[in-house]
């Protein structure tokens, strides 16, 4: 049986990811199998950046296929920001009510029809060798004027689908996992991973 790593030591990816599996034979281990490991400074400036010294330390320090993902929240009238910040947009302490709130302020006078915005992950996946390979999932929608569900997390509660009429946090878990950027990334990465499983590793 092949074994992966999932390079995250949230639950709630991992049984996400193992739930897409399906008909692949694959062992699947998070960083809570390998607490010894140090944890890594997402000090990149893109997505992919990020998810690649992930994916790689992670992959080097186990001998196993690795993949790392890094997300976060692009709105077009900002520049693409919160961007590889949307965790700490708001300081350091990762707090997502401080988070919502600061891109509330900055939207203040931009109307419903101009805040266009996406929710981006990018995955990468690595081998012990240093070969990396990514592929990628986004979900379309609105910045609402205020947040408005309790299901989510992060800035779910301020993000809107106009196809749904509900913020993601308005959404229960099966319908977000249909439509969720981390949702996408995961079912795209499935065959990316057999045709790297299927070499040396």
């Amino acid at each position: 049986m092949r074994e992966i790593l999932l390079a995250t030591k949230n639950i709630g990816k991992l049984n996400e990811f193992v739930s897409l599996i399906g008909d692949y034979t694959w062992k699947v281990f998070s960083l809570r199998d390998f607490p010894h490991l140090p944890q890594v400074e997402e000090t990149g400036t893109t997505f992919q950046d990020n998810a690649r010294l992930k994916a790689l330390a992670a992959a080097q320090e186990t001998g196993l296929l690795a993949l790392a993902d890094d997300s976060g929240l692009e709105v077009d009238s900002l520049g693409g920001l919160p961007g590889v910040y949307s965790a700490r947009f708001a300081g350091e302490e990762r707090n997502d009510q401080k988070n919502n709130e600061k891109l509330l302020v900055m939207l203040k006078n931009v109307p419903a029809s101009s805040r266009r915005a996406r929710f981006r992950c990018t995955i990468a996946v690595a081998r012990p060798d240093g070969q990396v390979a990514f592929c990628e999932g986004v979900c379309e929608g609105l910045i609402a004027m205020e947040p408005a569900g309790t299901n989510g997390f992060g800035y779910d509660p301020l993000f809107f689908l106009p196809e749904y009429g509900k913020t993601m946090a308005q959404l229960d878990m099966e319908e977000k996992n249909l439509i969720s950027h981390r949702g996408k990334a995961f079912k795209a990465s499935l065959p990316l991973l057999h045709k790297m499983l299927s070499g040396p590793v």
